[in-house]
């Protein structure tokens, strides 16, 4: 017996202790984690960065970093090897742990820290060519010699900083998932420009549209999803003609049929509403005679955010911005001589090619009617816990096979290839490198030559009085319809031949009506001499913005805080009152008739304390469920129609087909759809009232910024009071909008608003983790420090130098 207790003690004894080091699931190796001397209690600080002196390898001279207020770094070195360096260093100080994860999620490593839970999501990756991607982009930038010794600089600051961590130092979330930092590298930038691509440059539908054409025939795809709207207020104004390109080739459309196939299983896509809203007045429009100019980019609302603010200062540029943790120089900012900006320019630079292989080996591919050789690239994906999975990924001339049989694809010998301009290997890291300081528009222009993907809407103002706007990337020349649908990838016809010459991108300076804007609606009208296809080109915010604009004849700052924080429903404005003049109110309930008088009496504004929006939202939500109720229930993936295409049809069309309700043995026409869906919103709000006290807006919506892993509630912001929604100007939805408002006056020296939804501490323990969450949210906005001498240190909190290692 005593030998049974002692053996059961020793077990119990080794099973805690193995349970206290390991992690189980998402539960964190309670030992360590809990760890007086190197677990979380190391984190609860508010004190990083207050180091006087750090002795920093490779540095040739002393830097300063001076922090501001709000733990802005305000760095100051004598050449771009120490500023980069400095920029590394310091980026790792605050946001090491967001800085490396993405670069995780971005190469499809993330099983390697979760497990087997992340491996669909890593195969997804892989197969992407997010990998292949970024090989390819810096093998781009290795031809630019001195670009790369500023990204050596800027690895080894983050990798001086790896080096000094003890365990006790790791930021929280390596002790979450008990796992450690490894070095940065090139490929680590690389990958997280990759990872924006795909955020912003990684949505189409051609698959989804394939199958409605299929399904539904050329016709209806036409009427449902059309190249332009009926209005179409476009990003260069129609002013803009483009005889300074001369004669312009455009393909000829090939003979042939486009393969129709039925294709499901498909990748998640980017957050629908990925897209920003910029704006510039030049001095015609200007309180001041100055050009203001303003941006706000809208993605995912994260904690740590997705944006990291400094000032970087060299004798001969100085700047100002936004960075995106895990690239050198400014993203979105402003210098002394100009200011820029970006939106998601929604080209479709992604198409989808059948492929026919020869035989199970898929070792060659049909190709102009001969076999061509395929490329295989196994792919190594580490799992936590588990065995190591292998995954072969064929490549054609096309680009990767992302579905074939044993990833979501349909049969044996066919395979879905995907053509990306993702995968060309831009260079958008000198573009971001050069605007940081251009002094003009020759340099701005020179800078954005070598931004492939994502495409964007780069707009600009200097303090010469110039103001432009180009729609930037590396997009195909295509016939009339290509990348529409699915392609013949046996087909040349078929191939990317060309591309847009760079210089007949869509741009515009100085235009008469004295403003540039975009909101990623489409780039241009209709006489734009190559082919554009609607990808699902924004159709309200924009209106609402150059509207604005055209309203008067100056503006101020104050105007442009007041449009960022536009709250105006354009789309409920041209809907709602069809919707209420054509809804039978005699079949209303009292409780009903109630809410129905109090949207008949909204104002269209999405503010925090309105019940109408609430009903509103509701109902929109409700009535384009009922409208496309076939598409949302059959077995393929079907895309809906845009948003304003199913208010033509409501307001048009009223007995059209799908007007009907599959599940009723009545035919339901608009009218129907009106009282029905309405019906079906006072239900929801009927429930939501169930358990909270009112249901205005703010409440309703229930804002939130979450942690970027979204099971951590503690570490993230809930229920901010905060209007507006997708497809209005202040795009603020539940969980998605700004994620940074920059305004700036281009004074001697420029004035500069700016928030962003975060803070600069990527600690959950820091006082700085989430301090401008509220800020932003009341629409408010950090006043800028842009110094300019760095000997007045007025409104600084406190300075580090950082000193060559001896």
């Amino acid at each position: 017996m005593k030998q049974f207790k002692f053996i059961l003690s020793l077990v119990l004894t080794i099973a805690i202790f193995y349970g206290m080091d390991n992690k189980f699931g998402s539960i964190p190796p309670i030992g360590k984690f809990l760890n007086p001397y190197t677990g979380v209690w190391q984190n609860e600080t508010s004190t990083e960065g207050f180091q006087d002196l750090q002795n920093l390898e490779g540095l040739s001279q002393p830097v300063n970093v001076h922090y501001d207020q709000a733990l802005i770094p305000h760095v100051f070195a004598q050449n771009d090897r120490d500023l980069y360096r400095a920029q590394g260093y310091i980026t790792a100080q605050h946001r090491l742990w967001q800085l490396e994860f993405q670069t995780h999620a971005s190469a499809g490593r993330l099983s390697e820290i979760v497990g087997s839970a992340a491996l669909d999501f890593d195969r997804g990756q892989r197969r992407k060519g997010m990998v292949f991607g970024a090989e390819n982009a810096l093998k781009t930038m290795q031809e630019f010699p001195e670009l790369v010794k500023n990204l050596e600089a800027y690895r080894d600051g983050v990798n001086s900083y790896i080096e000094n961590l003890s365990p006790a130092d790791y930021p929280l979330e390596y002790k979450l998932l008990d796992y450690q930092p490894e070095p940065w590298t090139l490929k680590k930038t690389a990958l997280l420009l990759m990872y924006m691509t795909d955020m912003l440059a990684g949505g189409e539908s051609d698959l989804e549209y394939t199958n409605f054409l299929k399904k539904y025939g050329q016709e209806r795809f036409d009427l449902f999803f059309p190249d332009f709207y009926d209005v179409n207020d476009p990003v260069i104004p129609s002013e803009r003609n483009w005889e300074d390109f001369g004669e312009v080739e455009v393909p000829e459309v090939p003979e042939g049929e486009l393969p129709k196939e039925y294709v499901s299983g498909l990748l998640p896509k980017p957050h629908p509403d990925n897209g920003s809203n910029n704006w510039a007045v030049g001095p015609d429009k200007s309180y001041s005679g100055n050009p203001i100019l303003a941006n706000d980019p809208h993605l995912g609302l994260n904690l740590p955010s997705i944006w990291y603010a400094m000032q970087l200062a060299t004798p001969e540029k100085n700047t100002f911005g936004v960075t995106l943790p895990g690239a050198a120089g400014i993203v979105i900012g402003f210098n002394n001589d100009i200011s820029w900006g970006v939106t998601n320019a929604t080209r479709d630079v992604k198409d989808w090619y059948k492929i026919n292989f020869e035989d199970e080996s898929r070792d060659r591919y049909r190709h102009r009617d001969a076999w061509a050789n395929t490329d295989k690239k196994i792919e190594e994906i580490i799992v936590r816990g588990g065995e190591t999975y292998y995954d072969t990924v064929v490549y054609t001339h096309h680009g990767p096979v992302t579905y074939d049989a044993s990833f979501s694809g349909n049969k044996e010998l066919i395979g879905y290839a995907m053509k990306w301009a993702g995968h060309l290997g831009g260079n958008n890291q000198q573009t971001l490198l050069e605007l940081n300081k251009a002094k003009n528009y020759d340099e701005y222009k020179s800078a954005l030559k070598h931004f492939v993907a994502p495409a964007q809407n780069f707009i600009f103002s200097s303090r010469e009085g110039d103001i432009a706007l180009w729609v930037q990337g590396k997009f195909p020349n295509k016939w009339k319809g290509q990348g529409k649908f699915l392609l013949d990838g046996n087909n040349p016809d078929h191939d990317w031949r060309a591309f847009i010459p760079q210089e007949h991108n869509a741009h515009i300076k100085n235009p008469k009506r004295g403003f540039v804007s975009s909101a990623n609606q489409h780039p241009t009208d209709a006489s734009y001499p190559y082919y554009v296809f609607n990808d699902g080109y924004e159709a309200y915010r924009n209106r609402v913005i150059n509207d604005f604009f055209r309203s008067r004849e100056k503006f101020d700052v104050q105007d442009f805080k007041d449009l960022h924080n536009n709250n105006y429903n354009l789309k409920a404005a041209e809907l709602l009152p069809h919707m209420i003049a054509n809804i039978d109110i005699t079949q209303l309930s009292p409780e009903e008739e109630k809410l129905f008088g109090e949207v008949s009496s909204w104002n269209y504004y999405n503010d925090i304390d309105k019940n109408g929006a609430t009903i509103w939202e509701r109902w929109w939500i409700r009535i384009r469920n009922m409208v496309w109720d076939e598409l949302a229930e059959d077995d393929v993936d079907m895309p809906y129609p845009f948003a304003y295409q199913t208010i033509y049809l409501l307001k048009n069309n009223p007995e059209d087909k799908f007007m009907d309700i599959m599940e009723t043995d009545k035919v339901e026409t608009a009218n129907d759809l009106f009282l029905l869906s309405f019906k079906e919103a006072a239900k929801d709000i009927k429930n939501w009232k169930e358990n909270n006290e009112g249901f205005n807006w703010g409440d309703y919506k229930s804002t939130y910024v979450g942690h970027i892993l979204q099971a951590l509630p503690a570490f993230s912001r809930f229920n901010l009071p905060i209007g507006g929604n997708s497809g209005i100007v202040n795009a603020t939805s539940r969980n998605h909008g700004p994620s940074w408002r920059m305004i700036v006056e281009m004074s001697d020296p420029p004035k500069a608003l700016g928030i962003y939804p975060g803070g600069q501490s990527g600690n959950p323990g820091s006082k700085y983790y989430d301090n401008f969450v509220d800020t932003w949210a009341n629409g408010e906005y950090l006043e800028i420090l842009f110094m300019q001498d760095e000997s007045n240190t007025s409104g600084i909190m406190f300075s580090q130098t950082l000193t060559p290692k001896q």
